[in-house]
């Protein structure tokens, strides 16, 4: 079959046999895969060893393996993916069913493809680490709320909690997104401390931090005591200043589930439909935003430069 991989001459068209599929694992035509930070992060430091990425994916089942449940050839389905595996830039796509979703029957193939990998991010970020749930006030910051996973979380913390919603915002195009998609307020990140007192006087509980280079003395300023941080990056923080208020560090990422096989992996599939019964009753919606009809590696490529350029509002698809 066709395949897009890695090399240390950048992205190229190969042919590789079709995948082998375990007991739990779905066999998918991939009709559209979205571009995110990891695989730009995962490519840049690419060598002579080939890699196949796509970490967010839309797609047709064509086949299942012995042990799956809950889906058969033909099933439309939308999932992230596991980081330890071949992805999903492809024509053929083996993945655990457990982590897959039937994808929402009011989103193109497309949009759909832009959300599983923000949506869990946002979903376990706010609900899992934070405990938020419908009767949930105070306010909740997300750093970087124009991007892929905070254009979901303030969605998500808007429709289904009770909290208000502050998102950086560093340009009047951002801020308009953000405010698009439910944000109660809209501050500048190069002036954070000053911007979020004057809307938070005696702090918030809770930041989503994206970026948390440069921002941990910060965060101990505008964070309330006993309040919480929960993070995505690679940076490692000094988290002392934190001590103080007796502030709370989450790491959150998407992949643990299917890297550790956990016993509650299937939580990501729920997650999922879930999260298509929202998006079809238009409480959610997605955040594609960036559609590049070329499923080749030129077209990945030109996908990849974009989400590169760090100035991508939403999330950034190929399709076929």
């Amino acid at each position: 079959m066709r395949a897009i991989a890695t090399s240390a001459a950048g992205l190229v068209d190969v042919e590789v046999p079709e995948p082998e599929l375990r007991p739990h694992d779905l066999l998918v035509r991939v009709e559209a895969v979205s571009v995110n930070p990891v695989d730009v992060k995962i490519a840049a430091g690419a060598d002579e060893n080939q890699r196949i990425l796509g970490f967010d994916a839309a797609g047709t089942v064509v086949r299942t393996g012995p042990e799956v449940t809950g889906f058969q050839a033909g099933d439309e389905v939308y999932y992230a993916g596991d980081v330890t595996r071949p992805g999903a830039n492809a024509d053929l796509h083996a993945v655990d069913a457990r982590i897959v979703g039937h994808r929402p029957r009011t989103l193109s193939v497309a949009q759909s493809a832009a959300v599983p990998l923000t949506t869990i991010t946002a979903w376990e970020s706010l609900f899992t680490h934070l405990g938020a749930h419908s009767g949930t006030t105070g306010t909740l910051l997300v750093v970087g709320a124009p991007g892929g996973v905070g254009s979901m979380l303030v969605q998500l913390a808007k429709q289904l909690t009770s909290l208000r919603v502050i998102g950086t915002a560093a340009r009047g195009e951002t801020h308009d997104w953000v405010t698009r998609l439910g944000a109660d307020a809209t501050v500048d990140r190069h002036t954070l401390v000053e911007s979020v007192r004057a809307l938070a006087p005696d702090g918030v509980e809770a930041v989503f931090s994206p970026f948390s280079e440069g921002n941990i003395e910060a965060y101990a300023e505008i964070v309330k005591p006993f309040g919480h941080v929960v993070a995505i990056d690679d940076h490692h923080p000094d988290l002392f200043p934190l001590k103080a208020k007796s502030i709370a560090w989450h790491w959150e990422f998407m992949f643990t589930h299917a890297m550790f096989q956990t016993p509650d992996m299937g939580s990501q599939g729920r997650l999922l439909d879930e999260a298509a019964a929202h998006f079809d009753a238009g409480r959610l919606r997605s955040t594609l935003t960036t559609e590049i009809d070329d499923f080749t590696a030129a077209g990945l490529r030109r996908a990849h430069a974009t989400v590169a350029s760090g100035s991508t509002i939403g999330k950034v698809v190929v399709r076929r």
